[in-house]
């Protein structure tokens, strides 16, 4: 367990950072000056839990507490958030705060912080009953880790707080996280209706009978020394008490045990059908979602024996986030709208790490303040590498390792994959994609070995929560201050084994919606795949050096290549994502490597002979022409694999009520089978139609900017620029290689310069692929540093030796949809293609003017603004999805149309 040690002492609490030394102050006291003595007296930084069986035996401490610290001109400050009726009234002086436990862990935990921090030291506190806490948050776990972070805190600033806890209301560990954090631990009881005090934990104090139970006598609290009462008082009370067992359970287990007790004597016809509904609404919110549509939609789908299930699969307690939410959700649409998807589905056998283990690692790792830090517009960046640090060095607490290594021992060797699914991702509005890490484990080795990759695994997904990418794009979407905890969702990798290969037969990402309809049979309701062979990576990173296969679901053999010159052939995936168990690494491998080390695969489905493809061009082969080349012709034609997922699509698409995105392997089985593994699904953040404006008809050559014939993703719309940054393909080529990644930062600066320099419309223009991670292909750049233009545009066959490849589904493909941001590129040298390259490299360049200090990249990078650089006119951007067409013009504001 991380601990931290309280100075000036020879004590360690659990929980965050090293603690200021501590000063010597006045006297202190609870009110109660007989109680004082029992303690030895009150020290600068006490925390009092007393441990009750009911809040009305909390109050006679409460009432004097605040008396006293009010006549002595103490900041008293009240935290009422329970249900109970409040323990300190109002117009007595004291300030209360009253807040509300169901905004979360996180927004609950900072606003207390807040207060706490603006009262400075010396304040004095009183906390309603935390159990309540345990309740609205439906965790011991979480209740523990509030007491972790919230106890140090108020111990640093010389604080005197009380709080109370219900006996026997809560597991071991819970309590053990309190009793191991608080100064005062003091358990209250009753016995013949006498009140008693018995200390359990005095931190820094001593005396002979301080340990003892003590009784209220008068204003004396007298110590019980003689055995024969004490031995009577106290068998009393144990005999009250609730066994072990039932203490050993978290207030999650208790509700999961009444819920199985409400179905059981709901079928005996004891209990309403309408008390299930009832425990089903809070399972739901305890353990699946808190977002409205979510719930209202996961109402339908889901019954009460389902979220049974799920806790059999949990480790931990919480939230099991957003991408295990979609994949439940979905799959539980499908096989309950028809029941033939039951046989069409592989059967999943997914864990579950619920969202309160990734706060427990937060606050026993030292990770608390940089996170609370986070929730700051201005500071949220700050601290974040260190944390980062901390999380990948963090340990884990025994209990929950014991339930990993049971997992993982269920698993076996079966490669695994560790995927993030934090609370907001993946839900109507954010998708997340690629912002937190998902990592491949083989699985191979000891079980020492496959242990410790897990907890790596595990350690690089709660890093990347505090990326600058994952932070930046909180910041962007306004979610800097929401809850955003995370959940992990532990898949079987789809596949088989070949030899020393594991991979799927085919894997990829579906929308219900295609916004990309590249010839005039397209129907976009229709949907589209895009299909990879081997683990489906490469269907949602784009992958530089490599293409896909894009399917649309009403007519599969339609490629988008065939307008293009080479066809199928060029434009074929060759290389294969997949798990190497030999070396125990996920990597890359040709497809004729893949085939050669796989000879039970059914490699016709997917692939044809290249001397085959040549043959039928008219072409002669040579003997080096015998390779595999990926075109999944008979997989689309004579299987029913694409009508299958259509109808998936379709059926997703209407439960949801709401275009979806999917992510899914296949398989074919030996039998001829074929079996779909849904890996995820969530609302698809495609913004549809738009206002179709036809271009002028006439458009002088001198004025036209650039014309180009697809491929164009995003609305249709016509819109007016205000600024052009143009990155020049003869000077970028010139570049090394190494020059190049000082390009794509100088991009960043420009989008992001302030004020007046950062106009409203940008279009951001450049040779071969924008974002790609290899600059001799593109220029390099994040999608942070561009999320403010309107507009990208990839110049090919200038400069660039590489054609686009559309990035339908991939992470970087949402970050536009998401952003509103229109995709296009221009092939200068193709039939109905243009580029005023003239125009581009005559007009007036600004950067030296806003960046002077960069001034030296003039040459290869021009900021062209507007109407300056257009003898008075504007540049206009016309954009037609449907004809997969883009004019960019040059007109008065009169002649825009």
């Amino acid at each position: 367990m991380f601990v931290v040690t309280y100075p000036g002492t020879d004590r360690s609490v659990p929980g965050g950072d090293v603690l200021a030394a501590r000063p010597k102050s006045e006297t202190l006291s609870t009110g109660l000056p007989g109680l004082d003595r029992v303690f030895t007296g009150i020290l600068p930084g006490d925390n009092i839990v007393w441990q009750v069986d009911a809040v009305e035996d909390y109050v006679p401490f409460v009432e004097p507490f605040v008396a006293d610290a009010l006549a002595k001109g103490k900041r008293l400050v009240y935290f009422r958030f329970a249900r109970h009726p409040e323990l300190v009234p109002r117009g007595i002086g004291a300030e209360i705060h009253t807040l509300h436990p169901e905004v979360g862990f996180e927004t609950f935990t900072a606003r207390i912080h807040k207060v706490i921090e603006e009262a400075g030291r010396g304040a004095f506190y009183v906390f309603d009953c935390l159990s309540d806490l345990a309740a609205d948050w439906y965790s011991d776990l979480m209740l523990g880790n509030f007491f972790m972070v919230t106890c140090p805190y108020l111990y640093d600033l010389d604080t005197v707080t009380y709080f109370a806890l219900l006996r026997d209301g809560h597991s071991f560990d819970a309590v053990s996280s309190i009793r191991g954090t608080t100064q005062l631990l003091i358990d209250v009881f009753r016995h013949e209706d006498r009140l008693y005090v018995h200390p359990l934990k005095v931190d820094r104090r001593s005396s002979p009978t301080m340990y003892l139970p003590h009784v209220r006598d008068g204003k004396a609290f007298r110590p019980l020394t003689e055995s024969a009462v004490l031995s009577e008082v106290l068998e009393d009370l144990s005999r009250r008490r609730v066994d072990a067992v039932s203490r050993s359970l978290d207030i999650w287990d208790r509700k999961l045990l009444q819920a199985r007790e409400v179905i059981d004597e709901v079928r005996l016809g004891v209990r309403s059908g309408g008390e299930a509904s009832e425990i089903f609404g809070r399972l739901l919110r305890m353990m699946v979602t808190r977002d409205e549509r979510l719930v209202a939609l996961a109402s339908r789908w889901f019954d009460l024996g389902d979220l049974l299930a799920l806790r059999k699969r949990m480790i931990g307690t919480g939230l099991i986030g957003g991408k295990s939410v979609g994949m439940l959700l979905a799959r539980a649409i499908l096989c309950k709208a028809d029941p033939r998807w039951r046989d069409r589905l592989e059967t999943h056998d997914s864990f579950y790490i619920g969202s309160d283990v990734f706060y427990t690692f937060l606050v026993r790792n030292g990770c608390w303040r940089a996170r609370r830090g986070q929730r700051n517009a201005g500071t949220f960046m700050d601290g974040a590498d260190v944390a980062r640090g901390r999380i990948l060095s963090g340990t884990f607490p025994a209990f929950l390792q014991e339930q990993f290594v049971a997992m993982l021992e269920y698993f076996g060797q079966s490669p695994i994959i560790v995927r993030s699914s934090s609370l907001l991702e993946d839900s109507f509005g954010n998708a997340f994609t690629g912002k937190y890490d998902s990592v491949f484990c083989p699985n191979q080795g000891s079980p020492q070995e496959r242990l410790s990759a897990f907890l790596e695994a595990i350690r690089a997904v709660y890093a990347s929560t505090m990326s600058p990418e994952a932070l930046l794009y909180r910041a962007h979407r306004g979610l800097i201050d929401r809850d955003e905890q995370m959940a992990i969702l532990v898949q079987r990798v789809s596949g088989a084994v070949h030899g020393h290969l594991f991979y799927p037969q085919v894997a990829g990402v579906g929308l219900s919606y295609n916004p990309y309809a590249w010839s005039e049979q397209i129907d976009p309701e229709a949907g589209v795949l895009r299909l990879v062979f081997g683990l489906g990576t490469r269907a949602v990173d784009r992958s530089d050096d490599d293409y896909t296969r894009l399917v649309a679901l009403n007519a599969p053999q339609r490629r988008p290549e065939s307008a293009r010159e080479g066809g199928g052939m060029s434009y074929s995936q060759r290389r294969v994502d997949l798990l190497d168990l030999r070396a125990n690494r996920f990597t890359s491998e040709g497809i004729d490597g893949v085939a050669r080390a796989s000879p039970d695969l059914p490699i016709d489905l997917y692939a044809v002979r290249r001397s085959a493809l040549l043959r039928g061009a008219g072409g002669s082969p040579r003997p080096s022409d015998e390779g595999w080349v990926l075109t999944f012709g008979k997989l689309l034609s004579e299987t029913p694999f694409v009508p299958h997922m259509r109808e998936m699509l379709g059926i997703l698409r209407d439960a949801y009520d709401y275009p979806v995105d999917i992510e899914f392997t296949a398989n074919f089985l030996p039998d001829g089978r074929h079996l779909v593994n849904l890996v995820q699904c969530r609302p698809l953040q495609v913004k549809e139609g738009g206002s179709i404006v036809d271009p002028p008809k006439r458009i002088p050559r001198s004025a036209l900017l650039l014309e180009s014939r697809g491929p164009v993703i995003g609305q249709s719309s016509l819109s007016r620029l205000d600024r052009v940054i143009f990155v020049d393909p003869a000077a970028y080529s010139a570049l090394s290689q190494r020059d190049r990644p000082s390009v794509g930062r100088l991009i960043g600066r420009i989008v992001h310069l302030p004020g007046e320099g950062s106009p409203g419309n940008v279009l951001l223009l450049g040779p071969g692929r924008w974002g790609t991670s290899t600059p001799s292909l593109g220029v390099p750049v994040s999608f942070a540093e561009i999320d403010k233009v309107s507009a990208i545009c990839e110049i090919i066959g200038v400069g660039m030796p590489v054609v686009p490849d559309v990035s339908l589904g991939t992470h970087f493909f949402n970050d536009l949809v998401e952003a509103n941001m229109l995709y296009l590129a221009v092939h200068p040298t193709r039939r109905g293609d243009s580029l005023n390259l003239k125009f581009l490299a005559g007009a007036k360049n600004r950067l030296a003017e806003l960046l002077p200090e960069d001034a030296e990249w003039e040459g290869v990078v021009r900021v062209i603004d507007f109407p300056d650089a257009g003898d008075g006119r504007l540049p206009y951007l016309n954009a037609n999805s449907f004809r997969q067409r883009v004019v960019c013009y040059l007109a008065s504001s009169r002649q825009e149309t």
